[in-house]
């Protein structure tokens, strides 16, 4: 999944686009339980499934939800 794909399905679920990290890399925010992660913008390349699932914990959210936002 690319960033941009993931952008939409997070915004779907609440979360909210905070500010950019360093280099790449953008803030997110989930305010519905307020954690927070960092995610890689690698334009074109897909996330790792390991950097995914890493988002998604940061983010308190379960895979099972983002793959029904699709």
């Amino acid at each position: 999944m690319k960033y941009r794909e993931l952008a939409k399905r997070l915004k779907k679920l609440g979360c909210e686009y905070l500010r950019p990290g360093h280099g790449s890399h953008r803030i997110w925010w989930n305010p519905q339980n307020g954690q927070y992660t960092t995610i890689p913008d690698w334009g074109g390349r897909d996330l790792k499934p390991g950097t995914l699932r890493t988002i998604l914990r940061d983010l308190g959210i379960d895979p099972q939800e983002l793959e029904s936002r699709g």
